[in-house]
């Protein structure tokens, strides 16, 4: 039942990701709900179905391809709050590349998140996945995280390509041009630079968020965090 349960779980949440889109479910909530509505109530049930796949995955039979390391365990601690910042920046910012295009109130001279990265969630998705499938080598936490890595990865290539098409290739360049898709790119390019200082209510949602994934690891997930 392990094995059901979590491709089960897997299935609907990669389904709730596409299928809203595909028979037009999503066009019908965002008229009722209104565009915030819809995000939010899509944000719940993508945090709800992302528990019941990584519970799944716990209660599926162990099937070990490799050992955990030291080195690897550290790697997640390092790799999270960089993770838990590109979210917190990230929801609901002005930003007409990312999977959700939100257009409004996007300055293309000040960019903000966007500066930084284009897709800050698909990137903190990516580097959620890969750190924490390079720590568990397990059959069932491989699948979880491989697939999620991929799913990220080329969930990147598909938008940016989908917001080129629809913003054609001139507009979308002169959109872009002080943005990267790669993290820190335009920043180390010089071609962004951070304007206006970043906020002060996302910093603390990214520290406070941290602190409760950090904490809670151990009483929900069943694993300490600690190195």
């Amino acid at each position: 039942m392990g094995w059901i349960e979590f491709a089960l779980a897997m299935a609907l949440f990669m389904a709730s990701h596409r299928i809203p889109a595909a028979l037009g479910v999503k066009d019908g909530l965002v008229r009722t709900l209104g565009a915030r509505g819809y995000t939010v109530l899509f944000s719940l049930a993508s945090t709800a179905l992302l528990f019941w796949v990584i519970f799944a995955a716990a209660r599926a039979p162990f099937v070990p391809l490799w050992d955990q390391t030291q080195v690897a365990r550290w790697a997640v601690n390092l790799v999270m709050p960089l993770v838990v910042a590109l979210a917190a920046f990230g929801i609901a910012a002005p930003n007409p590349f990312a999977f959700e295009a939100r257009a409004g109130g996007f300055d293309p001279d000040r960019p903000g998140i966007a500066g930084l990265t284009r897709q800050p969630l698909l990137w903190a998705l990516l580097l959620w996945s890969s750190a924490h499938l390079w720590a568990n080598g397990d059959l069932a936490h491989v699948i979880l995280f491989g697939t999620f890595a991929g799913f990220s990865a080329l969930g990147m290539w598909i938008v940016e390509a989908r917001r080129r098409r629809e913003m054609g290739a001139d507009g979308f360049d002169r959109a872009a041009r002080r943005t990267g898709l790669l993290p820190f790119a335009a920043l180390l390019s010089g071609r962004w630079r951070p304007s206006p200082r970043p906020s002060a209510a996302r910093l603390a949602l990214a520290f406070g968020g941290w602190a409760v994934l950090w904490y809670l690891h151990l009483p929900v997930i069943g694993v300490s965090p600690l190195p």
